[in-house]
This record gives C-alpha cells, structure tokens and sequence, in this order.
C-alpha cells in the first residue's frame, strides 16, 4: 500500500453528488462499508490476476451511507495491488464455481502484493483524482 499526499485529501461534499460523477469516470463505491465512513476504488491497471487500484477513504460528516445527501470529506488516498488465483477454488464455494463458472467469493492470495514502479501509480492515482476533481461543478466540493 502507498499512500500519498493528494488534492482530495479533506476535501468535503455530498455522497451522491461524488458517486455519481467518479462513477462516470469507472469508480465504484465499495459495497464493503460502514455506516460512518466507506472508499471509492478505480483501477488503474489489470494484469491476469494482479489489479492495482486507486483507493479514495472518505468518513461521513452528517448522514449514513448510502444516502445521497450524506456529507462526507475525504481522508488521504492510496494505490494497493490485489493479486488473485486465477485458477480453480477448492472450498465450499467449488461445486457453485464449477457449475455456474464464477468465483465472485475467492479471495485474493495477497490483499497489500508488492508494488513495483510505486511512483508510476502515485501519478497515475493523482492524475485520476484531478481529473474527477475536475469534473465536479464548483458548487458540489467544498474547499
């Protein structure tokens, strides 16, 4: 994990308002959250089974998520690599793999894999948070 020093960092608006807009730049919001604080994702490059995501912490400052009118600020992003098994899940999920053929359950081999070219991603990560920041009509981020 790398985290870094962004322009989102203490950034403040309303959850639906961010949601909708990093959707339409391939975000998606992590169904894995609390009622008080939660993470946006994107990736940034996908290889078999390594991804290396961008991952944008938020907390809520009045609201539960999900709703639309929560208000939330933003905590420091990072850039994580997950790397996963692309082969076949012995468990109790196998016989579901095995006759539907997907996996949605496995987890991945190694949650924090190790990140070559670390600055390559950091700037990659900034240049997707600018150009969402940049998105966002003035009235929806609060300095």
């Amino acid at each position: 994990m790398i985290q870094f020093d962004s322009q989102i960092e203490g950034k403040k608006s309303y959850f639906g308002v961010i949601r909708d807009v990093f959707e339409s730049h391939g975000c998606s919001f992590c169904s894995n959250f609390e009622y008080h604080e939660g993470k946006f994702d994107s990736i940034l490059h996908r290889d078999g089974g390594e991804t290396i995501y961008l991952r944008m912490p938020f907390w809520t400052l009045d609201g539960d998520l999900d709703h639309h009118a929560t208000y939330i600020q933003f905590g420091k992003p990072f850039v994580i690599k997950h790397v996963v098994n692309l082969g076949l899940d012995y468990d109790e999920h196998s016989l579901v793999t095995a006759t539907t053929g997907l996996s949605q359950f496995q987890e991945p081999i190694d949650k924090d894999g190790k990140i070559v070219d670390k600055s390559r991603w950091v700037i990659a990560g900034e240049e997707k948070i600018n150009k969402m920041l940049r998105s966002l009509d003035g009235d929806h981020i609060v300095q």
